[in-house]
């Protein structure tokens, strides 16, 4: 956070509270927070002192900091204070997901703060942050941390997705889902300062030719060179920033997408499921792996064009990752014989399995 300057060069006439070169027993003192100033230099003046060489100045601070009422700290969320004074209230306020809104709506707040709050398991907090469109522009580590959230929601993801310029098609989920809240509009200093930046996600001059291009089935090399590619395509994918992968995820070839369709980060996988160049047969294969994402499932479960194919069906049926709701809805439409196979089987989820012997005895072919 060294960007944001030193708190104690930003304090004003309050410094001398603060001041290391000070004497000693007066940091003590004012590391008490009896202070004679309002609640947001009384918070810079401790913050600072959290900083102090003397453990014990340091200590009292953070107390003091710890024992501020409830009215007082919520003054001081909603003023423009220094960032660290904002950075030090969200992480010791974990627990506290009302004052963490506060923060993500103060637009002193820095960005390595908002990484922080992104990265939180507090819905309405990920929602404030992913809405922040300015700082989605010119931090990729605040996209990382939202897609690396599990509590970050799917419509979160879809949202972040649209605004960064990836083309949703529509599902099942997302044509009946209700509109976003209302973004808060982003700080007017900031907007002015960052309008320039944009992401041009279709731009992929700097990405590896080797990575857009599609190979031909009878160009493919033996199983131990086809391997030795794949390693070198891994390293050169994990060198990337999160807007290179999701370039790739978007616009790469089949082998980029059977990579980063893997990747721990949702918005990354739900890129290269959402390619516009993804094929029938790779949404097959998608459907039969288990080491996915539930998004990736989910998608491919709410896309009607995907699940008029049969093996697409039977794959998300048979697949024990596939959340039980998605899996069990397409037990409808198996053949008799794959229903028998399923309701046999030890690695499904035992409600589809308990769903097929029903739906088999009510077909009388139990």
């Amino acid at each position: 956070m060294s960007s944001e300057g030193s708190i104690l060069d930003s304090l004003g006439p309050e410094r001398r509270f603060a001041d290391p070169a000070g004497p000693l027993k007066a940091r003590q003192m004012a590391a008490g927070g009896a202070l004679p100033l309002p609640p947001a230099q009384v918070a810079g003046v401790l913050v600072a002192l959290t900083h102090d060489p003397e453990p014990e100045v340091r200590e009292r601070a953070a107390a003091s900091l710890a024992a501020l009422p409830d009215p007082v700290v919520d003054q001081v969320l909603a003023a423009r204070v220094h960032p660290h004074v904002l950075d030090w209230f969200a992480r010791a306020s974990v627990e506290r997901p009302e004052r963490l809104e506060k923060i993500a709506l103060n637009a002193a707040a820095s960005d390595h703060t908002f990484c922080f709050l992104a990265a939180t398991p507090h819905p309405r907090v990920i929602d404030i942050t992913s809405q922040n469109q300015v700082r989605l522009l010119r931090c990729p580590a605040l996209v990382e941390a939202l897609g690396n959230n599990s509590m970050t929601g799917q419509s979160t993801i879809d949202r972040i997705l649209h605004f960064l310029g990836v083309e949703l098609g529509e599902t099942e989920e997302s044509a009946t889902e209700s509109a976003p809240d209302t973004p808060p509009p982003p700080d007017p200093l900031d907007a002015d300062e960052h309008a320039a930046e944009t992401l041009d996600l279709e731009d992929t001059s700097a990405l590896p030719p080797e990575l857009l291009e599609e190979i031909e089935s009878d160009a493919k090399v033996g199983e131990e060179q086809d391997e030795e590619r794949t390693q070198s395509l891994l390293s050169q994918i994990q060198e990337m920033s999160v807007m290179e992968r999701m370039k790739l995820a978007i616009f790469g070839n089949a082998e980029a997408r059977g990579i980063l369709i893997r990747e721990r980060n949702r918005l990354i996988a739900t890129s290269a499921i959402r390619s516009p160049k993804i094929s029938e047969s790779e949404v097959v294969q998608y459907a039969k792996q288990r080491n996915l994402c539930d998004d990736v499932y989910r998608i491919i479960a709410n896309t009607r064009a995907w699940t008029k194919n049969y093996q697409v069906k039977l794959a998300l049926a048979t697949n024990p990752k596939v959340p039980t709701g998605n899996a069990i809805k397409f037990l409808n439409y198996l053949t008799d014989r794959d229903l028998k196979n399923i309701s046999r089987s030890r690695d499904v989820p035992g409600p589809v399995a308990q769903q097929a012997r029903r739906l088999l005895i009510k077909k009388g072919k139990a």
